[in-house]
């Protein structure tokens, strides 16, 4: 059964909405500090032993290429080509959506520019497991690379058999990625923050990951001289927004492809017939019989306008529109992490070779950012070029706004703009000369 809410009923309204708030849990955190401060203050002999004590095996650095070629000879056609494609599409979206510099004039003579420059060093977590993503691996390293950072260090957790998975390598070679620490875990972001033996420290850390991968993100990122990261991540989530112009099928599926990532993960329908909820819920039932699936939730609203207004209060991390009127509704969703117009846009595109990257903000935070893009491997650096006739007309009102702040010195230095002009055009003092 898919439990049902009714948006009329405004009591019900929180659980309707609800998250699961299992990364709240201080055990949990206490243990991640306690990781970290250990890498952080032994380094190396550090992470070994909380790498063999977690994951019974040593951090070890290996080789993408025979990897790569066991892909190459073992997987199917279909999916080298489609792998192929997915690249194409990812790099294609991201040199497109590349920031360009840009300068403006002010006012005459004073301009200001905004240039792009690469981070330095980014750190790239591909979560390993019963699936180990190399889609994930894609998404993050594309951008990374048309934006421009040279220095690429990528973990993943140990497999039980040793080396790479044969996908992960094929990822990582099309990338131009020689190498991949099989390292995961806290210990692994500790490791990506702090440096440890030879992984050296990154300044960005990018790519989802368990409770105790979020964790240790988010405390690296809250420590001083830390490393910034991509995003919060929890729970995967869809919101499918549908009304009777759906096939119930399809939402069912969309639906089960996200549920299936674990058991936390959060799907929601919003829909304006109870007829479809019933339809949903039949095929729901079989699609996930027998399987360990997270649950799924209706919420049964009074027109597409209110549900449009239901998922920007749930900002969700995906939104799939499956109604003949997607296209008027883009323009209203102001909180979601990547939309899906129409009934043919499947969320299953988007998490592969649409060409935008998956890793997306998650338990709400798409109220205040974005999914991974080139963005998050820039940064932007202004510059200001004033000419000597605009400092001299800057001088007075930047002085006057410095010392309604109680800024003497910095009025003082606006100032000395302008009298160091005017003393250039009337020749320097006697005592500069004899110096010179």
């Amino acid at each position: 059964m898919i439990p049902r809410f009714d948006w009329s009923e405004v009591t019900t309204r929180g659980a309707a909405l609800a998250r699961p708030r299992g990364r709240e849990d201080g055990a949990l955190i206490a243990a991640v500090e306690e990781i970290v401060a250990d890498v952080r203050s032994r380094g190396w002999a550090a992470l070994c032993e909380q790498s063999l004590r977690i994951d019974g095996a040593l951090p070890e650095l290996v080789a993408v290429a025979p990897f790569a070629k066991e892909a190459r000879a073992t997987l199917p056609r279909a999916a080298l080509d489609a792998m192929a494609l997915a690249k194409r599409n990812i790099e294609t979206f991201h040199r497109q959506t590349r920031p360009r510099d840009v300068e403006v004039v002010t006012m005459p003579g004073l301009s200001v520019a905004k240039q792009w420059r690469a981070l330095g060093s980014a750190g790239l977590y591909i979560p390993g497991g019963k699936s180990p993503l190399f889609s994930t691996l894609l998404m993050l390293a594309i951008p990374a690379r048309v934006a421009g950072v040279e220095a690429l260090t990528l973990v993943t957790p140990p497999r039980r058999e040793g080396g790479l998975d044969p996908a992960i390598a094929l990822a990582a070679e099309l990338c131009g990625i020689e190498a991949i620490w099989t390292v995961g875990g806290a210990q692994a972001i500790a490791a990506l923050a702090f440096g440890a033996g030879e992984i050296a420290p990154v300044d960005r850390i990018c790519g989802p990951g368990n409770s105790w991968v979020s964790a240790a993100k988010a405390l690296v990122a809250a420590t001083p001289g830390g490393p910034g990261i991509d995003l919060p991540a929890g729970p995967s989530e869809l919101m499918v927004i549908a009304d009777d112009s759906a096939d119930p099928a399809i939402v069912a599926a969309d639906l089960a492809s996200q549920a299936e990532h674990d058991a936390q993960a959060q799907v929601v329908l919003v829909t304006t017939s109870t007829r479809l909820i019933d339809s949903v819920a039949r095929e729901w039932a079989d699609r996930t019989a027998g399987g360990e699936f997270a649950s799924a939730r209706a919420i049964l609203c009074s027109s597409l306008e209110e549900a449009v207004e239901i998922a920007n209060a749930y900002a969700p991390e995906h939104l799939s529109l499956a109604t003949d009127h997607a296209d008027a509704l883009v323009a209203a969703i102001v909180n979601a992490g990547a939309i899906f117009a129409g009934h043919d846009a499947a969320e299953t595109f988007g998490d592969y070779l649409a060409g935008s990257s998956h890793v997306l903000p998650t338990d709400g935070a798409a109220r205040f950012t974005g999914g991974v893009s080139v963005l998050t491997f820039m940064k932007a650096i202004t510059v200001q070029r004033v000419t000597a006739k605009a400092a001299r007309s800057l001088a007075a009102p930047a002085a006057a706004l410095a010392r309604l702040e109680g800024l003497e010195a910095h009025a003082l230095a606006a100032e000395a703009r302008a009298s160091l002009r005017v003393q250039s055009s009337l020749g320097a003092p006697s005592s500069l000369k004899e110096r010179a």
